[in-house]
């Protein structure tokens, strides 16, 4: 970081802490703010589109992703702040040539994300109705799943089994993992294989054994980016999540029960499908270490109209320790609007500095003990790592000190960090300000916002004072 010396931190035990309890210390109890705030990783989503772009008009949004971005546009005051961009694109606007891949499509969604202080969620789509598998694929030979005379699935189905499929889909999704795993704007990646919109359901389905090759396409080659399978094939459900991947579903929402016809039977997937499925795959406690999103069915201004139970939606949303959801970029109804800013001040994590404790003089040259008492007032972790940190600062110099912790295992409830921190020997005796933030390791600089007063212009919080000597 420019202008700012890093000092590496140092493990404490309690017995040092407990040495130096004799010592002269400051307590700091910072005030709790009660804000929405934006923070990576979780929060309602944009979709198809960044912060400051027109919404969708009424009920309606498209599933094609752009393939440019559009001008800056002034800030949307009828829609949150989002810290996370969710686009889906089909193959063939990928690779509609075979082996010749459009990833300058991918790369303007990443520098529009990053622009727009956002980051990006995507999904490559196989195809639906309306879009179609790539004409070369299906002109390569592969077999067909079914005929021009299905009732019901119009569009040119592959036949999953046929080694081909396998081939082809499998070398665009690691060809994706090369070019993107790991990327700092790239948030996670939807896992993708097979029926309309690659969500793994419908009666073209492979044999398991090709399930799983499809599914390990994305758990073997994404070692760095959040993979989340959909949920609504259980088998694919539960052997996803055992290896890694977070999950997500499409129809949160649906209590009315008149959206899915199952085998002559009226389901409502938020009371007949959804809650049970997520027990009968054990993936109960998958938000502990990986991401859960959810998307709406339809938008919130049909759930408005068809007056369903929006309490029990957010509530269950927060039962899921949900950290984002795509609400397609729609309008949230006027009279809904306090009920979705109390959801987002508990949707994902919520951090809270609620003690610290150090010395009121310490040495250049020295260690000095730290207590932090920190308090997730969320429902999940994050799941990137962001760096706890100190810094001492005054005008004739200053230095950041790295705090020992992992803020991902930092789950909803009470984190204590009590360290030691080495004084840099070359600071100028003085009085200092004491500084926190939780930085992002790609940068140095503040990232997450605190749920506490004493927030500065450049992203730290000014909680102190001490004294070196």
């Amino acid at each position: 970081m420019a202008g700012m010396r890093w000092v590496r931190f140092a493990w404490s035990s309690l017995g040092l802490l407990a040495c130096a309890a004799a010592q002269e210390t400051v307590v700091v109890r910072p005030k709790e703010i009660h804000d929405v705030l934006v923070n990576p990783g979780m929060g309602i989503q944009t979709f198809q589109r960044f912060n400051g772009d027109a919404i969708n008009p009424g009920r309606r949004w498209s599933e094609q992703g752009p393939e440019r971005t559009a001008a800056r546009g002034a800030e949307n005051p009828d829609f949150p702040r989002s810290s996370v961009a969710y686009f889906r694109w089909f193959w063939l606007q990928i690779e509609p040539e075979q082996g010749k891949y459009r990833w300058e499509i991918i790369d303007r969604a990443l520098d529009g994300a990053r622009e727009r202080g956002q980051k990006l969620m995507i999904r490559i789509m196989p195809y639906d109705d309306g879009h179609p598998l790539p004409e070369w694929y299906r002109a390569s030979g592969a077999r067909r799943a079914n005929t021009d005379a299905d009732p019901v699935w119009k569009a040119w189905a592959p036949d999953a089994d046929d080694p081909l499929y396998l081939k082809h889909w499998g070398a665009l999704v690691k060809e994706l993992a090369a070019r993107y795993d790991g990327h700092p704007y790239m948030d996670s990646v939807d896992i993708s294989t097979v029926g309309y919109w690659g969500e793994g359901w419908g009666p073209y389905l492979p044999g398991w054994e090709m399930q799983k090759a499809l599914l390990d396409l994305y758990l073997d080659n994404f070692k760095r980016t959040p993979v989340l399978v959909n949920f609504d094939e259980l088998p694919a459900l539960r052997y996803a999540t055992q290896k890694g991947a977070g999950w997500r579903l499409d129809c949160w929402g649906d209590t009315a029960g008149e959206y899915w016809d199952s085998w002559g039977r009226r389901l409502a997937h938020m009371l007949d499908v959804y809650p049970q499925q997520l027990v009968r795959a054990g993936a109960q406690d998958v938000w502990q270490r990986s991401p859960v999103s959810l998307e709406t069915c339809w938008t919130p201004i049909y759930w408005k109209e068809h007056k369903l139970d929006l309490d029990y939606i957010l509530e269950q949303a927060l039962r899921w320790h949900a950290s984002t959801v795509n609400i397609k970029s729609s309008a949230i109804p006027e009279e809904w609007k306090g009920k979705f800013d109390d959801f987002q001040k508990e949707i994902g994590y919520r951090f809270v500095l609620r003690r610290l404790e150090y010395p009121k003089a310490v040495k250049a040259g020295q260690m000095a003990p730290v207590s932090m008492w920190w308090l997730n007032a969320g429902v999940a972790p994050p799941y990137r790592e962001y760096w706890p940190a100190m810094e001492l600062r005054s005008a004739s110099g200053s230095a950041v000190i790295r705090l020992p912790a992992d803020v991902r295992k930092w789950l909803p409830g009470d984190a204590v960090v009590d360290t030691s921190i080495y004084v840099p020997d070359d600071l100028k005796p003085g009085e200092y300000r004491v500084r926190v933030a939780l930085l992002d390791p790609w940068t140095g600089k503040p990232a997450v916002r605190l749920a506490i007063e004493g927030r500065q212009s450049d992203g730290w919080y000014d909680v102190g004072a001490v004294r070196v000597e």
